[in-house]
């Protein structure tokens, strides 16, 4: 049986914790300059933006 490899498991969560805080300073550097929320990343599309006609109905 295969021993669980605790290194790799700390620098991923060690990378993790980096990317969140530089996106909250990130975040934090476009609030100060008045541009509001990030955009890009993290928002959805809202339905009819997907590749799917407005009135088409919602695949499941």
């Amino acid at each position: 049986m295969a021993t669980p490899n605790y290194g790799y498991e700390k620098r991923q969560k060690e990378l993790a914790k980096k990317r969140k805080k530089e996106d909250k300073l990130r975040a934090k550097a476009d609030r100060k300059a008045g541009l509001g929320p990030a955009s890009g990343d993290d928002q959805r599309p809202e339905e009819g933006e997907a590749g799917a006609p407005a009135g088409a109905p919602p695949q499941p």
